[in-house]
């Protein structure tokens, strides 16, 4: 089947993504084994590209650059394969099928609410469940007693794996009641590593306080709503943009920055901050 030239109606979709899904799958497992170089990897060598195509999705979801995201998920889809197609290849640990059942599986399990008798009041509710289903998961499959936070990757950004690991522990309760509390605690790290920056403590302990205000404010977020590593590229993308208009607007004028004082280029920057709000 040659998919570039499918002009498929919203009707005959559905219908077409086996075929599709069949063609996609074996586009892959000959890649596998004809290409040298796809023949040669294994899941440590490719690793770093799933990280890789997981952010440029990221960057498509920030730009919304949707026919972008469409580029970049398949790129996703192909790494799931791809590794899947690795395991049954070598060490025989899984195949394609085993991962799509075992997904399948859990997703109805873990959502009794929709594919069950469950009623739940709402999205807290929802996540509290996820949790305690998890439990009883390892618990059914004889593991030895886990932590609820484990499965939080330590490579994931140190903001988004603190709020995961605030998200696993108020799913099983340990939580502050209200945001009031959160953001209480959020003046009380404050208030700590300010005392200790003016008694000129060493660089290890303001380092380590200034991690608990950080990670007060992840709490807080929380609560708030707002996702912090969402939030802080947010804020990168608008700092460098309004950074880059000064550097022009000095380029314009013949100055550079030694020349320049903070004065001018503060009004650079007001410029840019203006500009974005006409």
């Amino acid at each position: 089947m040659n998919t570039a030239d499918l002009q498929l109606t919203d009707e005959d979709r559905a219908a077409a993504v086996p075929e599709l899904w069949s063609d996609f799958v074996a586009v892959v497992r000959r890649l596998r084994r004809d290409c040298p170089w796809d023949r040669e990897q294994t899941h440590d060598s490719v690793k770093h590209l799933l990280i890789e195509e997981a952010y440029e999705a990221v960057d498509a979801i920030d730009e919304a650059d949707w026919p972008e995201l469409g580029g970049e998920l398949g790129d996703l889809l192909l790494h799931v394969v791809f590794h899947s197609e690795i395991a049954e290849t070598t060490t025989g640990a899984f195949t394609l099928e085993d991962v799509i059942r075992r997904e399948m599986e859990k997703l109805v399990r873990r959502h009794p609410h929709v594919f069950g008798d469950t009623t739940v009041s709402g999205t807290g509710e929802v996540l509290r469940n996820w949790e305690q289903i998890k439990q009883q998961e390892r618990a059914g499959q004889g593991e030895a007693r886990r932590s609820v936070l484990d499965g939080v990757p330590r490579q994931l950004p140190a903001l988004l794996r603190a709020q995961r690991v605030q998200e696993k522990a108020a799913g099983v309760g340990f939580d502050f009641p209200e945001a009031a509390g959160a953001w209480e605690k959020v003046e009380e790290e404050v208030r700590e590593l300010r005392a200790l920056v003016e008694r000129r403590a060493t660089v290890e302990e303001r380092e380590d306080e200034f991690g608990d205000v950080l990670f007060a404010l992840v709490n807080y977020a929380r609560f708030s709503g707002v996702t912090p590593e969402n939030a802080l590229r947010r804020t990168l993308d608008k700092f460098q943009r309004r950074f880059r208009h000064v550097e022009t607007r000095l380029a314009e004028q013949g100055r550079s920055f030694d020349v320049a004082d903070l004065a001018e280029m503060d009004g650079y920057w007001d410029e840019a901050k203006a500009l974005e709000t006409d």
